[in-house]
């Protein structure tokens, strides 16, 4: 009979090391409330958060990573979170339908068109926007009631 633990215990305890590495580096990442957490949908990276003046801070450090920040509050002017985010690119093809953390939204979008939906309390607003990978495109979204 022929061992192979040996490589078995090897590929084990390189699985392991991999994966406590991944919990590391998500926990570095993550702070204390999580919203600073990039992710990526359909080859579009995302964050969202900006509750709170360190969340905020936290962001603004990770912005000139991404080409499209999306703000959400009502019209009185008070910041909104749970909102629903939909883009979509100029062919109709959804790239993203997630829920944001927060008030502020960064996406990473290729150069293009896009349409984008956000949701909040059932109340839908659309907007157009043209994105470019050079600068940072600020949409501000406004409901009327809270």
């Amino acid at each position: 009979m022929k061992r192979i633990p040996d490589s078995v215990s090897k590929i084990l305890a390189h699985g392991f090391a991999a994966i406590l590495l991944g919990c590391v580096s998500f926990v570095s990442v993550a702070g204390t409330d999580g919203d600073a957490i990039v992710q990526t949908v359909s080859g579009v990276s995302y964050v969202s958060g900006g509750v709170g003046t360190a969340s905020i801070d936290r962001l603004n450090t990770v912005a000139s990573g991404f080409n499209l920040k999306l703000v959400f509050a009502s019209k009185s002017g008070a910041y909104l979170a749970d909102v629903r985010v939909k883009i979509a690119d100029s062919t109709g093809r959804t790239l993203l339908d997630v829920p944001s953390e927060g008030p502020w939204f960064l996406a990473k979008l290729p150069t293009g068109n896009y349409q984008i939906i956000a949701t909040f309390a059932g109340n839908a607003v659309r907007q157009h926007v043209s994105i470019s990978t050079e600068k940072l495109r600020t949409v501000d979204f406004r409901w009327v009631s809270e």
